[in-house]
């Protein structure tokens, strides 16, 4: 190992106490996954010539289903025991716990009531949210590192982190890092998909597809180096976060393949203003 090379990782987690309570970076990380994802909507809305009505309902849809998904994606997914026999466990949000598959359900959930009480294009929405969702991944696999948790299996690469508020004491793959170094590169191909080619209207679905395949191949791909959540995931061919990845690589394939169809040709809303950025020239 090469341990002189290695970066000692001794960050407290809490920024600072109020009313004495702590208040975290991980919570902090969250808080700007949201803010961004809001604030990026509404410049899309704002580019379409739609109403910031919209990007506001998409707000608290979005964000509940997100929170809500991900806390309940922790409580069954890595604790179901524990929280089949407390079932009020999972108002303890405090306690931390939360899971990027299940704020990814949530989302989705949040998303579609939010385009049926809005009269909105299912598919509209999903194409922009994956944008806005990407990034703010970044921002929480950012927050897991101040929070010394789901880091990865020990390495003799130079930029190893040893992890001494969890006991470690040799470096560890800081795969938070690389998970959202992979998010950070979804978002900025997505986003050159959406401003450069507008694939959002061109191809309705493509930018939803593409942006799942690039955050859940990753985390797949990534799980592999990581160190396992749960011990009951100890000796398993797949970790429960590969399981869960796999139907979103799937789903992501399959609206590639369907964006080029015309099924969802008709799935781009009509402007309700003036754009405020001309579309791509028409090919």
């Amino acid at each position: 190992m090469f341990d002189t090379l290695a970066i000692t990782w001794d960050v407290d987690p809490v920024m600072f106490t109020i009313f004495g309570r702590g208040v975290r970076y991980y919570g902090l990380s969250w808080a700007l996954a949201i803010g961004l994802g809001a604030w990026l909507f509404t410049q899309f809305c704002r580019r379409e010539g739609l109403s910031e009505k919209i990007a506001d309902s998409a707000f608290w849809y979005v964000s509940l289903g997100t929170i809500i998904g991900s806390r309940l994606g922790h409580c069954l997914f890595y604790d179901f025991a524990a929280t089949m026999a407390n079932p009020l466990k999972i108002l303890y949000i405090h306690e931390g716990g939360m899971a990027s598959h299940g704020a990814a359900l949530g989302m989705l959930v949040g998303l579609w009531l939010f385009a049926r009480k809005n009269k909105m294009p299912y598919v509209w929405g999903l194409d922009r949210i994956v944008i806005a969702a990407s990034i703010g991944g970044s921002f929480v696999r950012f927050g897991n590192l101040m929070n010394s948790e789901i880091y990865g299996t020990p390495t003799d690469l130079p930029w190893g982190f040893i992890f001494v508020r969890t006991g470690e004491t040799v470096p560890m793959h800081p795969t938070q890092i690389y998970e959202a170094l992979c998010y950070i590169l979804t978002f900025v191909v997505l986003a050159v998909m959406y401003y450069k080619f507008d694939q959002g209207r061109r191809h309705p679905g493509m930018l939803f597809g593409v942006g799942l395949i690039g955050i859940f191949l990753s985390r797949f791909i990534i799980e592999y180096i990581k160190q396992v959540q749960e011990s009951w995931e100890e000796g398993m061919d797949l970790l429960m976060g590969q399981w869960l990845s796999i139907p979103f690589i799937l789903l992501g394939a399959a609206c590639i393949a369907l964006s080029y169809t015309e099924r969802f040709k008709k799935y781009v809303p009509v402007p309700t203003e003036k754009p405020k950025v001309s579309n791509a020239k028409k090919r």
